[in-house]
């Protein structure tokens, strides 16, 4: 029986191509846009369950609030003091407790071989904690304060086929290291999952002078602690056991200031690292987590498009279908019969949609990565996978084909056989609501995508208070930099395709400095007196274009100015001095003074999304603390032509260094990825939706026209213009699409609006992307329904009448 339903319904489907390729083209749309939408979901929620202790993993971070404005805010920067601390008093509640630096950018040299590689310095037990595929050593491959373990991909750019192990290398040119281990290199969605090398933390302290001399300090939070909770530890007791740590393990001076600011330890699980990536009031908040849900509503509600399109195009086509129940009805057909063989027709066209659902997922998936930033592939060997399609094509068979199925079902047979069945009015109720919710779908993602596109906009013409244009940012990792600097000004000078060079302690898009400590005149001791503070040459505040509101710039015939300050705007205002030039702000309890000279107008170093963050800038004239060689390229000389000169003079001065750099604007356009990813896939989605919508209209208004011919006919025998049979035909669509329109507009306002809430700096949602969202809809469904519309009104009247 089964199987003769089947044959029916391919017969069906090849007697009415036009409905079939619109049913299954639409479908197949809609079901690869749910299955790609699916597998971004997949890889979003399964993001660091790669490693097997993910649930048992876990960031030390902190929280505070400042006293005179009550703003709480949390770091994930620790002191080394904390993490020793942690070894000595709390070692029950955890399996490793691993100190830190962050993740950087580091030269790898091996002979004569130079490549760029990121990396991490962290103490020995991470191998156990990440659980890392050792292929050669073991889990005591960083115990040699001198070792090294490399990806797998690091280890063949090195050294190719060659066995690593034994070898050695050089890490920026001035710590010598031994290949003691290779692991396979960790899968992208994962934190970590850059990272090319680990090496020991005990090297990264002897190596740096500084860290020797903060390795008892409590000021100084610069460092990152993990720790992985003891197999008989849960988060909530170790969370527990961590309250009043700072009262417990600060010095007396220092323990009174944390109980002034409420300061709080706690450990921030891997579990929220990627999802709740975000945070309110110091604590994780939905970050990620939005947009998994974002899309993951989008998907079901493209999918359910195209539902309703088979939905709408099997009722509409009732009339032509009346007498075929008719007759099975009279010679004994049931109507559970007659479901089973309209679900069938319904699973026939799914399954011709899956098929093609398939080739459009693998041909889409690579665009598709490009697109999201993932490396995604379909699991075609995965069983689960299968009978996870299985059923979403069940799920989907029914979504579409019930109501058609039920609604054919019940025509009654002495009505459809004598002629005198007719649907009514009432009958294309419910295929009106149904294009109205597709509209409205498609118009709330129209608007969304406007505000999203509007946000990026609004947040990429921020002012930053410099001229990015023909910036160039020169990585300085190696130390043989030092003592040159000013011969490699000169050099590239000289060049011609330089106007400006200037020394830098952190990027231009970024400050990685951030103290606190400091004093001024009429400072309220509760007052919270972290900056975030930026050494520069002399140079830079001509090159970056400096404004200045007040003073002046670093000048070099003052020998006094490596004691002077300069603020910027924000910092001023919050020093609240009425002319702070002259003035004098003190940090290290009195023991460093710095005379202010000038104050700035602010620059943009940090998030585009985010007020400016009260900022100093110090003179580093020694160059003792330069990071970054900051270049502006000469307007007349273009990119291709000045990167080569450029290189040649790093490679003459400092030939031991590898040439690395990015421009600054691209840098700056990095801050967006996230929003233009949701952008652009928002956009895609919107469009497939548009595409599904007017797929049914046109179907529908096919359907109408081939209704309506003899009606058409006789209107024009009686004198109606083209333009009355195009507005008879389409004003029923144009009031559908104009109530979607008042539908989707507020629904579109609250969820946008809150979306726009996780912004401090944010765009406004203006009344006219509302109008222009819901005139682009209209406009659409006009030129949908017009190409059939127009058709019908141009046929010949004498073909529509001669059968009367």
């Amino acid at each position: 029986m089964f199987l003769n339903y089947l044959k029916i319904a391919f017969r069906t489907l090849t007697k009415q191509k036009g409905y079939s390729v619109i049913n299954i083209g639409g479908l197949a749309i809609g079901m690869a846009v749910a299955i790609l939408i699916g597998l971004w979901v997949y890889d979003e929620l399964s993001y660091n369950k790669q490693y097997p202790n993910y649930t048992r993993i876990a960031e030390v971070r902190h929280y505070g609030t400042e006293p005179s404005t009550g703003i709480t805010r949390g770091s994930q920067a620790c002191q080394i003091p904390l993490g020793t601390a942690l070894k000595m008093r709390y070692r029950s509640y955890f399996k490793h407790i691993l100190l830190g630096n962050w993740i950087g950018d580091y030269t790898i040299t091996a002979s004569d071989k130079k490549l760029m590689g990121r990396g991490k310095f962290i103490e020995g037990g991470v191998i156990d904690m990440l659980s890392l595929a050792m292929l050669k050593g073991d889990k005591t491959a960083l115990n040699d304060p001198h070792s090294i373990i490399l990806s797998k991909s690091m280890a063949e750019s090195v050294f190719g086929s060659v066995n690593p192990v034994g070898k050695t290398l050089k890490i920026d040119n001035r710590m010598d290291v031994t290949v003691t281990g290779v692991y396979e290199d960790l899968p992208q969605n994962a934190d970590f999952g850059d990272v090319k090398f680990f090496a020991p933390w005990a090297l990264w302290v002897s190596s740096n002078g500084w860290i020797q001399d903060v390795v008892n300090s409590w000021s100084n939070s610069s460092f990152s602690v993990y720790v992985q909770l003891a197999d008989n530890t849960s988060l909530e007791a170790a969370n527990a056991g961590l309250t009043g740590f700072y009262a417990k393990n600060l010095p007396q001076d220092l323990a009174h200031e944390a109980d002034d600011y409420k300061m709080v330890l706690y450990l921030y699980p891997m579990q929220q690292w990627h999802l709740y990536s975000d945070f309110k009031d110091g604590r994780p908040a939905p970050g990620r987590i939005r947009f998994v849900w974002l899309f993951g509503i989008v998907g079901g509600f493209v999918l359910l498009l195209a539902c309703i399109n088979f939905m709408n195009l099997s009722t509409a086509r009732s009339e032509k279908r009346a007498k075929e129940v008719g007759i099975r009805k009279a010679i004994g057909s049931l109507k559970k019969q007659l479901v089973q063989q309209f679900l069938s027709e319904s699973f026939l066209v799914v399954c011709l949609a899956f098929g093609l659902t398939l080739l459009l997922v693998y041909g889409f998936l690579p665009f598709f990565n490009d697109l999201a930033g993932k490396d995604m592939l379909f699991p075609a060997d995965n069983l689960y996978v299968w009978m996870a399609c299985l059923a979403f094509m069940v799920l989907t068979a029914l979504l579409s084909g019930l109501y058609p199925a039920f609604y054919l079902s019940s025509f009654q047979p002495v009505k459809t056989l004598k002629g005198s069945f007719r649907v009514g009015k009432a009958a294309a109720i419910p295929r009106k609501v149904l294009v109205v919710l597709q509209f409205t779908v498609s118009v709330v993602l129209i608007i969304g995508v406007f505000v999203v596109y509007r946000q990026i906009q609004h947040a990429q013409n921020r002012p930053v208070g410099y001229d990015r244009k023909g910036l160039l940012s020169v990585i300085m990792n190696d130390p043989n930099f030092h003592g040159r600097e000013e011969a490699i000004q000169r050099e590239l000078l000289a060049t011609g395709v330089v106007t400006g060079t200037a020394f830098s302690s952190s990027p231009l898009t970024n400050v990685w400095n951030n103290t606190g400590g400091f004093t001024w005149t009429g400072k309220d001791p509760k007052t919270e007196s972290d900056f975030s503070v930026t050494k520069v040459s002399h140079d830079f505040g001509s090159l970056a274009g400096w404004k200045f509101l007040a003073g002046r710039d670093f000048s070099r015939t003052f020998g006094t100015d490596t004691a002077a300050v300069i603020l910027n705007e924000t910092a001023a205002k919050y020093l609240n001095l009425k002319n702070p030039v002259g003035e004098f702000v003190t940090i290290d309890d009195g023991q460093k003074k710095l005379r202010i000279i000038g104050v700035i107008k602010d620059m943009l170093m940090q998030s585009p999304y985010e007020p400016v963050k009260r900022g100093m800038y110090y003179l580093d004239a020694g160059h003792d603390d330069a990071q970054r060689l900051i270049v502006r390229l000469s307007p007349h000389a273009s990119a291709q032509e000045a990167l080569p000169k450029i290189e040649a003079v790093v490679r003459k001065t400092v030939p031991s260094a590898l040439f690395q750099y990015s421009f600054v604007d691209q840098d700056f356009a990095a801050k967006f990825a996230t929003e233009q990813q949701v952008g652009k896939l928002a956009a895609v989605f919107t469009l497939l939706a548009i595409l599904i919508s007017c797929l049914g209209l046109f179907g529908l208004a096919s359907f109408m026209a081939e209704q309506r011919t003899k009606e058409i006919g006789i209107r024009k025998v009686l004198g109606a213009s083209v333009l009355n049979l195009w507005g008879l035909l389409s004003k029923d669509f144009l009031i559908l699409v104009t109530i979607a329109f008042g539908i989707a507009t507020p629904i579109a306002w609250y969820l946008l609006d809150s979306w726009l809430q996780q912004y401090k700096y944010r765009t406004d949602l203006s009344w006219w992307i509302f109008v222009l969202a819901g005139a682009g809809a209209i406009g659409i469904t006009v030129l949908t329904v017009s190409v059939q519309s127009v058709r019908a009104a141009l046929m010949n009247p004498v073909k529509s009448l001669r059968s009367e």
